[in-house]
């Protein structure tokens, strides 16, 4: 096993700075998913997803949390 955590039969090399973050950071991923069209799978696993739909969401998801973190700069909530 490399770094990360063991979830089943996958690593993951992806720790949270902030663990507290999970739940908020999951309210984000289905909310993007909603507003492409992507179904989450249930079981977690995404292999059975093509390059576009899982690099949508992720690109989706990163554009929302600079958005989020370019308003807290500034002062706005």
């Amino acid at each position: 096993m490399y770094g990360g955590q063991n979830q089943g039969n996958r690593n993951s090399s992806n720790n949270l700075v902030v663990p507290q973050a999970t739940a908020a950071l999951q309210q984000l991923k289905i909310e993007a998913a909603q507003e492409l069209g992507v179904t989450i799978p249930q079981d977690g696993y995404y292999g059975n997803y093509t390059s576009r739909e899982t690099g949508s969401l992720g690109g989706y998801i990163t554009k929302r949390l600079v958005q989020i973190a370019e308003q807290q700069l500034s002062g706005r909530s």
